[in-house]
């Protein structure tokens, strides 16, 4: 799941889109009634009597037991890394900000001379906005996203991933109608860079547009704006500048989308939409069947007649297929895999597969186009496919996968010491420096030396131990413990015990047996005036003078016992229990000022100094 970090300026890297915002008001008419809801979101989908019906009364799937064992094609996963997305600093390849966040920073800052910061030296609206400033500040997000790319794709390689899914988000607002822009040439380098690491390691890499890119849209508006989208994902994967087969091999997936009340006119308008398309768009294209309209039976036709290879997704094929020909599950779609793959073959592109389960809650078919955290087996694919893992867990459903099956990479990785990193470099804070000295004993701590720096290049990949796996649902092992602090229940006091002592004098026992305070009883000839002011006493005369060692030499404190101690104008006076004649009060000494507040302070009248 992902984490808001805030930008320097105050905005969320991790808001949504307003792009997306727009466009999703904008073709809401667009899309079926049942809009399928975000595959990997954590809310809970309502269920309606009539869906529970339908849901009750589904045939049980058919599933093959085929495994494609043993395993020698690639796993892959779609765009976030959750071990690197919480590593200090966090790599990943989706920061984005709001388009307001855009208008203000084409104001410079208050101090231009210093760095942004969401308080102190924030965009001055008071100066005259620059457009080049504020493009500025969108193409360093999307610099910054494509310079991540290549510490996830050798994180990947480093723990034998070898097949990815880019961040469609990696340029933020790049295909908008009013505030795109083209990639080349501020972003040709960093790309160039990602391709020649992808070429470097044998790594494939894919995109998949949003939802709302629809050819086959009644709109204008929604296929001009579908078309910009197709254009920047082309570039981007373009600037990579791999070799001929990896590039041919990094396609852009596409839903057919909604249905508009008739599949045939919808068709129709994809095949006049397509056409215009530019040859690398034409070139990378790649339908996929969906989990609310179109199912395989449905856009396999067009694909074989527009030369469009077909992906074939096992979980949405679950969900809608063509009940008349096929039966849910996985044992009669084989049937079709031959013509599919050659939607492949014939285009000379790696042919890939999707596969994904629904949430062991998951009933209605509503329900069920929720993603699962894990997945729990492989399909019936052929053992050297290329297999996209649609997972909530990202990297770690490929991990489950390699470990389950003992897939070649399953020994590459250890398991997390919950909230304990060890390959990223946090600030040293030195222990503070005691300023006291006991019997002649100076602390020393201030002098620890700090922690051995981890290199740059190594930062997050791990560790010499390799811990990157996490269980299921431990997601928390990512960040620091929290630590919560409570409040001390106080233990139950006994009530008071009072015994009698020597000359009347009575002493309170607390429950660890300790005098908590002495009380003097005045006899009733003594005058009241000249009864002395009493202080609550809360420590031995042992604590005293460990406070004020000068005050006393041992043979008084022997002859101490108990004392209390009592206000006199502006001194502290010490005197013994059994001087009790206030005729004859002999002070043993009268503190200074500092061991006066220091003696006040363990009565709790003063904070300690």
């Amino acid at each position: 799941m992902p984490v808001d970090v805030k930008l320097e300026n105050g905005d969320s890297v991790n808001s949504p889109s307003e792009e997306n915002v727009v466009q999703a008001q904008a073709r809401t008419s667009d899309l079926p009634p049942d809009v399928p809801p975000d595959p990997e979101s954590d809310e809970d989908v309502p269920v309606q009597p009539e869906e529970l019906q339908e849901a009750l009364s589904r045939p049980p799937p058919v599933n093959s037991s085929y495994l494609p064992l043993p395993w020698k094609g690639r796993l892959g996963y779609a765009c976030l890394n959750t071990y690197l997305r919480y590593s200090n600093p966090p790599v990943f390849c989706s920061r984005t900000c709001r388009i307001a966040s855009i208008l203000e920073n084409r104001h410079p800052l208050l101090d231009p001379s210093q760095p942004a910061h969401p308080t102190k030296n924030r965009p001055d609206r008071s100066q005259t906005p620059d457009i080049a400033r504020g493009q500025a500040f969108v193409e360093a997000l999307g610099l910054a996203n494509a310079r991540d790319l290549t510490k996830i794709l050798r994180w990947n390689d480093r723990y034998g991933i070898k097949f990815m899914r880019l961040s469609s988000e990696m340029f933020p607002f790049a295909s908008h109608k009013e505030y795109g822009y083209r990639l080349a040439p501020f972003a040709s380098e960093v790309l160039a860079e990602a391709g020649r690491v992808i070429a470097e390691l044998g790594h494939r890499v894919s995109v998949h547009p949003g939802q709302f890119t629809q050819l086959g849209s009644p709109k204008n508006e929604v296929v001009e704006s579908s078309i910009r989208d197709l254009e920047y994902h082309s570039e981007m994967l373009q600037l990579l500048q791999l070799p001929p087969q990896q590039d041919r091999d990094a396609v852009m997936i596409l839903h057919m989308g909604g249905v508009f009340g008739d599949k045939e006119a919808t068709l129709n308008r994809f095949r006049e939409n397509y056409q215009p398309l530019s040859q690398d768009i034409k070139n990378r294209l790649v339908l996929e069947n969906d989990d609310v309209s179109w199912s395989v039976h449905d856009l396999l036709p067009i694909c074989e007649e527009l030369n469009i290879p077909l992906v074939l997704d096992f979980h949405h094929h679950n969900i809608i297929f063509d009940s008349t020909q096929v039966r849910e599950g996985t044992q009669d779609i084989m049937g079709l895999f031959d013509r599919i793959k050659a939607t492949w073959t014939r285009k000379g592109i790696t042919q890939k597969m999707h596969y994904s389960e629904p949430t062991p809650s998951a009933i209605t078919n509503r329900q069920r186009r929720k993603h699962s955290d894990r997945v729990s087996t492989l399909p019936p694919c052929d053992p050297t496919m290329d297999l996209m893992i649609e997972a909530k867990d990202k990297e770690q459903a490929v991990f489950e996968l390699m470990r389950t099956f003992k897939l070649p990479g399953h020994e590459l990785f250890n398991d997390m010491i919950p909230h304990v990193r060890t390959d990223e470099n946090k600030p040293f804070k030195p222990p503070r420096k005691s300023t006291k000295k006991n019997g002649g004993f100076v602390d020393l701590e201030g002098h620890v030396p700090p922690a051995p720096t981890v290199p740059e290049e190594v930062v997050g990949m791990g560790g010499p131990e390799r811990r990157v796996y996490w269980p299921p649902t431990m997601e928390e092992w990512l960040r620091p413990k929290k630590v919560i602090r409570t409040k001390a229940a106080q233990s139950p006091r006994r009530p008071r015990q009072t015994k009698k002592v020597d000359s009347g004098v009575e002493e309170s026992l607390e429950q660890d047996g300790e005098v908590a305070s002495t009380a003097l009883t005045t006899p009733a000839s003594t005058p009241a005036s000249k009864t002395p002011q009493r202080i609550q006493r809360t420590s031995s005369v042992k604590k005293m003078m460990m406070l004020c060692p000068k005050l006393l030499s041992s043979r008084d404190l022997g002859a101490l016992g108990s004392v209390e101690v009592v206000e006199r104008s502006q001194s502290v006076t010490l005197k013994t229990a059994n001087l009790y004649d206030h005729t004859s009060i002999k002070p043993y000494c009268v503190l200074t000022p500092l061991t006066q507040l220091c003696i006040n302070a363990i009565l709790g009248e003063v904070p300690e100094v």
